[in-house]
């Protein structure tokens, strides 16, 4: 009957981790497209939302590492559960960067509130925040599902999202080259362009850390990556 119990407990600590990073996931897609929407539109209420959900996602995170210490500790998992708590605390983190991404994005809409986004530069970082969104749900999807395939497919799709980074980067090139006044809100919208692309990154990330979690290996191959943006310019938050 202790035994019972025991296992009870464990199976309860295991679908916490799991419920935790189902809403963190949830409220990291929120935070990304209401900054990007903000973005576009000149939104500052809304930028400020996006700014203080931050300090739900940083709790969560640390919820679960919290959680997942305790239940090592107590359990001493082996092999695929401790791959599991292990797991839950690298894709955690992963959502508290897509987080933090959201939230630099929306700190700036307020320095190019003045000038606003030209519309072919907004419809670019619309595209660019659907691609890593999509990206970002399906991995979350696969979480749930454990299907390695997908999480395979999902990082090897990762090129599309540094393709279109790629083709924002060079138009924003363009536009500051095309007249000096466009530099100082251009540069603003270059960093969340790069902030919306390191989004797809984690997203790759997660479906790496959900294949180890199912099959206790490391996918095969490198990463593909196409950021040919890189060549030109390093473009850091």
């Amino acid at each position: 009957m202790a035994s019972t119990h025991i296992f009870s407990a464990y199976d309860d600590d295991l679908k916490f981790l799991s419920r935790r990073i189902s809403e963190m996931g949830g409220l990291a897609e929120q935070m990304v497209s209401e900054s990007v929407r903000a973005l576009v539109n000149g939104d500052t209420a809304l930028a400020q939302k996006v700014i203080s959900d931050d300090v739900i996602l940083d709790h969560a995170e640390r919820e679960i590492g919290d959680k997942a210490i305790v239940t090592i500790a107590r359990r001493q998992p082996m092999a695929s559960d401790l791959r599991e708590i292990m797991g839950s605390i690298r894709i955690a983190a992963d959502l508290e960067r897509v987080g933090d991404l959201g939230k630099n994005t929306a700190k700036r809409v307020i320095a190019v509130q003045s000038t606003g986004v030209p519309r072919k530069l907004a419809r670019g970082l619309e595209h660019l925040s659907e691609l890593a969104l999509v990206q970002l749900k399906e991995v979350l999807d696969v979480y749930t599902t454990r299907a390695v395939d997908k999480a395979n497919a999902i990082r090897e799709r990762d090129n599309e999202i540094d393709a279109m980074y790629t083709s924002l980067f060079r138009e924003l090139l363009t536009y500051m080259m095309e007249d000096p006044r466009n530099i100082t809100s251009c540069t603003h919208l270059l960093f969340c362009a790069k902030n919306i692309e390191r989004i797809g990154d984690h997203a790759t990330n997660i479906a790496e850390t959900i294949y180890y979690m199912a099959t206790g290996a490391q996918p095969e191959g490198d990463r593909p990556k196409d950021d040919s943006a890189n060549t030109v310019g390093a473009v850091t938050e």
